[in-house]
């Protein structure tokens, strides 16, 4: 299966061990298209050596491409936000995780019907069975 996980760049990058985890996770058994996300290498600015545009149009590519959307929220971002909105808006599975400990999901999100496979957590651990549990649904 090929997953699309989705998680904040421009917006912070103080999850990144988390991506990390769950980007290692999700590469035992599915092909993640978006492995660059839990990149040390790249920071706050995001992907210099290339343009936004560059970029767009490789993620847009990248979500019509896969079978499932993993996204987590818990740090706030544009990016996911509209990639969430995209996946929307062709139908694709989309799986959110949030850490409730750390931030409130945003109303637009939260609020969306589509959206109904909202699943929270505290720790790493937790976040892993319900992925676990979840990927399991969409094979």
């Amino acid at each position: 299966m090929k997953v699309y996980f989705a998680a904040s760049i421009r917006g912070g990058r103080a999850d990144i061990s988390i991506y990390k985890q769950l980007i290692a996770y999700l590469s035992n058994n599915h092909e993640v298209l978006t492995e660059h996300i839990g990149d040390d290498s790249i920071i706050a600015s995001g992907e210099v050596e290339r343009t936004d545009k560059a970029i767009r149009d490789r993620d847009i590519q990248w979500i019509e491409e896969c079978d499932v959307m993993v996204a987590e929220t818990t740090n706030p971002s544009l990016g996911v936000g509209y990639e969430l909105a995209y996946a929307e808006h062709i139908g694709k599975p989309v799986i959110i995780i949030h850490r409730t400990n750390q931030s409130q999901l945003s109303a637009m999100i939260a609020g969306t019907d589509y959206f109904d496979n909202v699943c929270y957590y505290k720790e790493i651990e937790d976040a892993i069975g319900i992925l676990e549990a979840q990927l399991g649904k969409e094979e």
